[in-house]
């Protein structure tokens, strides 16, 4: 299958907003203001699907499976608008892959950007129609009114600019619960990543939320993996059994990869409930026989910390780790 690259944006696009996993009422209208005031103060419209205010019950918080989809197909139709972005994660997206009009997504290629549950939409639509999807932020995401520079810095590079981009750590990062207090935020000096294996790669990105991705094992949404770097991490659901969890996830994901040719790893921060460090990472990633000759670093901004980098799934990546550690992006 060939690969679409969507266009870049430009000062006065159209950017969507729609919820195909949670809904945006659980949004606070601050935080949905400030999101919509910050990407209008970067030169964008900002527009909403019809249902992204819609919620069908307590357990999920989401809209009907056809709300969903029409504000996504809506979303690909309407010439006007050049990028969607997703509301907020959550946990059932993947209801609503058997309904999408791969074709109408193919023949009218935009950008589309989110993370956490948005792994498993971005990556379907790659594998089914060849079209570069991206992690990156929500909309949500944009209403962080202090600590956000870092991502708004690679949103841009990632959408505004056609070269290849090179990854460098954040210079604090944070895991507190912003959105309930903008003032009072906590943030820590960044170590920058860390290596467990040094060496050189090149290939292909797929990746975003690694128990995410793996939902689509054994379906026609899984992207297949030969000559990929995989770009992963996992959220802090799991608590201080993290470990165990990501231990077995990335497992799982290695089994689906078997002479896949896996060229690199690259693995987002961990929350602080996962009380996660150096010794654990290197037990897990070094127990991997299937690892042992490729580059992998860890403690990437990427993932469910704050600052975040976006990157293309689909797209390109280069990695260098020796003394120090070189990472390049493209579509």
């Amino acid at each position: 299958m060939n690969k679409i690259i969507p266009s870049k944006l430009n000062i006065g696009d159209e950017i969507r907003v729609i919820a195909p996993s949670r809904s945006m009422c659980i949004i606070n209208n601050d935080v949905i203001e400030s999101s919509k005031a910050r990407l209008e103060n970067m030169g964008f419209k900002v527009t909403f699907g019809k249902n992204v205010l819609n919620s069908i019950g307590e357990d999920y918080k989401c809209a009907s499976i056809e709300d969903r989809i029409e504000d996504l197909h809506e979303a690909f139709k309407d010439k006007n608008v050049k990028a969607i972005l997703t509301v907020i994660g959550g946990y059932n997206v993947n209801q609503i892959l058997d309904y999408i009009d791969y074709n109408l997504i193919k023949e009218n290629p935009k950008i589309i950007c989110g993370f956490s549950d948005i792994t498993a939409l971005t990556n379907a639509i790659y594998t089914k129609t060849g079209m570069i999807t991206y992690s990156g932020p929500h909309f949500s995401s944009f209403g962080m009114k202090k600590g956000f520079e870092y991502t708004e810095k690679y949103f841009k590079k990632m959408f505004m600019q056609s070269e290849s981009i090179e990854i460098k750590s954040s210079n604090e990062w944070s895991n507190d619960s912003w959105f309930k207090n903008q003032e009072n935020r906590t943030f820590v000096e960044n170590e920058g990543m860390k290596i467990i294996n040094k060496g050189e790669a090149e290939g292909r990105i797929v990746g975003g939320n690694l128990c995410t991705l793996n939902l689509l094992q054994g379906t026609e949404y899984m992207p297949d993996l030969k000559d990929t770097i995989l770009f992963i991490e996992d959220d802090g659901m799991a608590g201080k059994e993290f470990n165990r969890e990501f231990d077995r996830n990335l497992q799982s994901l290695l089994h689906c990869a078997k002479n896949k040719n896996i060229k690199g790893i690259v693995i987002g921060r961990a929350e602080n409930n996962c009380e996660m460090n150096d010794e654990k990472w290197t037990r897990i990633l070094k127990s991997k026989r299937e690892l042992n000759d490729i580059p992998i670093v860890i403690n990437a901004d990427f993932g469910h910390t704050t600052p975040i980098f976006t990157f293309p799934i689909g797209g390109y990546a280069k990695v260098k780790i020796d003394k120090k550690i070189e990472i390049e992006i493209m579509d």
